[in-house]
């Protein structure tokens, strides 16, 4: 793992005890809010390797509660966040699980809301950072350092030129462009961050703009 900056090794300002158990757990949480686009109702976490054995001491439940309801690391609602959980009526679960062959700080968060439930796994990867690593079950790696689109699309060609040339007349800056595939012709997603922050309004020219589109998640930074 590579770092930028002095600040990368030193740790994010946050909530402690731990920067990988708190802070990280908390930007995972809230960056599946964020793709769930609404309050959340319901949400079930597993948990696997240190995240597991080691949640309720280190404070990872609290992180991902405080995340899920919309906190960053620095807020001081983490420590409280089953207060805060309990005022929202949320309801939650803390399983251990094995996810597979991931970072050991890793979490599984299913979440719903009215209207639609998200599943995402996401690892803690150290001094605050985290890698998301999935997102309904497709393969999405993005850190949530940037903003970020999460586009879902029929694979076409010229797909990618288009958006480019779209952000580009947007005034958007891309500083990292991925799309995954299963086949030609079949349902892709292609992951975009940027360098600014998105304006909401984006999404509906793109949407009006790039018929092959099925679906727009949007993740701001903390």
């Amino acid at each position: 793992m590579k770092y930028q900056s002095a600040f990368e090794i030193i740790g994010p300002v946050m909530v402690g005890p731990s920067s990988s158990h708190t802070a990280g757990a908390v930007r995972i949480g809230n960056i599946a809010r964020q793709v769930l686009r609404e309050s959340p109702r319901e949400a079930v976490f597993y948990l696997m390797g240190s995240f597991a054995e080691t949640y309720q001491g280190h404070g990872t439940d609290l992180a991902l509660l405080a995340g899920v309801l919309g906190y960053s690391p620095a807020s001081r609602e983490v420590s409280a966040a089953k207060e805060k959980a309990a005022e929202a009526g949320l309801i939650y679960a803390f399983r251990k699980a094995n996810l597979g062959f991931f970072h050991p700080n890793t979490v599984s968060i299913k979440l719903s809301g009215d209207m639609r439930t998200v599943h995402i796994i996401g690892s803690s990867i150290g001094g605050g950072k985290v890698e998301i690593q999935e997102l309904d079950g497709l393969p999405v790696k993005f850190s949530g350092d940037r903003p970020t689109l999460i586009l879902y699309h029929r694979d076409v060609r010229g797909f990618l030129a288009g958006v480019s040339r779209l952000l580009d007349n947007q005034g958007y800056n891309i500083a990292r462009l991925v799309l995954e595939r299963w086949k030609k012709g079949g349902a892709a997603v292609t992951v975009c961050e940027v360098d600014e922050e998105i304006r909401p309004e984006l999404l509906d020219i793109l949407r009006t703009s790039i018929s092959e589109l099925r679906d727009i998640y949007l993740v701001q930074t903390d």
